[in-house]
């Protein structure tokens, strides 16, 4: 077995270091009493508790999370659908036009998709009055053309390595394609549609540029309202939100990784076997 070199070690330390040791500077400083957010003065759970009477943080957050949920389930459904399409009908006409516009947003600047998606939102209330007013809607629409590009390409990579010949089986002995799409399909790139509608949830709640092109008065994500409120400086309500969030996502990663894990070693053959 090949040794790591002390070389190898420090780097890898470093690098760990350079990621974590602001989160958990982070982490500890939503727990100060002082209001400035770089100086100790003790330990105190108080913004934690003024947080959860903070109206606009709490109702940004809510928006956040109706959006991403409803951006990541439209974005799994129409980024299979474009995935199928681009793996099992081969080379029929326009396939490099349509697979060059699934994936023209994971290489387009933010700032070119948004103005470009208001630019449409502009041109469809002048011609055909809709949308009335710019709001989840309309910000849900532009995330969801964002997060299908990356669906898409997670989908269609695990569509690259499919069997098609248990597909094939079940057509042959009469079930129905969209039967078998159901039954045989479905359940084999279920991990792909997990991972992918993880990755477009984060994608969606993570994104500012988007959001602020096509967002309304009174409609504001939460990293909107997190970057409005950090020009003024961080605050430790900040430090404490971050804090939970980091909580959360570190509980959903810890879970998914037990039950990983767990899988695997039921599906390993057992010694006596």
């Amino acid at each position: 077995m090949k040794r790591v070199s002390a070389v190898g070690i420090f780097s890898l330390v470093i690098g760990f270091a350079f990621l974590y040791i602001p989160i958990l500077i982070l982490i500890a400083f939503s727990f100060n009493v002082s209001r400035i957010v770089t100086i100790w003065d003790g330990f105190s759970f108080k913004w934690y508790q003024s947080l959860w009477y903070n109206d606009q943080l709490l109702k940004a957050g809510w928006v956040s999370l109706k959006v991403a949920t409803c951006v990541s389930t439209l974005a799994v459904i129409l980024g299979t659908l474009a995935a199928l399409a681009l793996t099992r009908f081969g080379r029929f006409k326009g396939r490099t036009l349509f697979s060059g516009l699934i994936k023209a947003p994971l290489i387009m600047p933010e700032v070119i998709t948004g103005l470009s998606i208001l630019i449409l939102f502009v041109s469809f209330k002048q011609l055909v009055h809709w949308p009335e007013n710019r709001g989840v809607l309309t910000i849900t629409i532009a995330h969801t053309t964002l997060a299908m590009a990356y669906v898409t390409a997670v989908v269609q990579a695990r569509l690259a390595d499919f069997d098609n010949t248990l597909l094939e089986a079940a057509l042959d002995l009469g079930v129905r394609p969209f039967k078998a799409f159901f039954l045989i399909t479905l359940p084999l790139i279920a991990p792909a549609l997990a991972s992918g509608w993880l990755l477009a949830f984060a994608i969606s709640l993570d994104d500012l540029v988007i959001a602020s092109f096509v967002s309304g008065p009174g409609t504001s994500t939460l990293p909107m309202v997190i970057f409005s409120s950090v020009k003024l400086g961080v605050t430790p309500q900040i430090n404490a939100l971050a804090t939970l969030i980091v909580v959360f996502v570190s509980l959903g990663v810890t879970l998914s990784c037990w039950l990983f894990f767990r899988k695997s070693k039921d599906t390993l053959p057992s010694e006596s076997s």
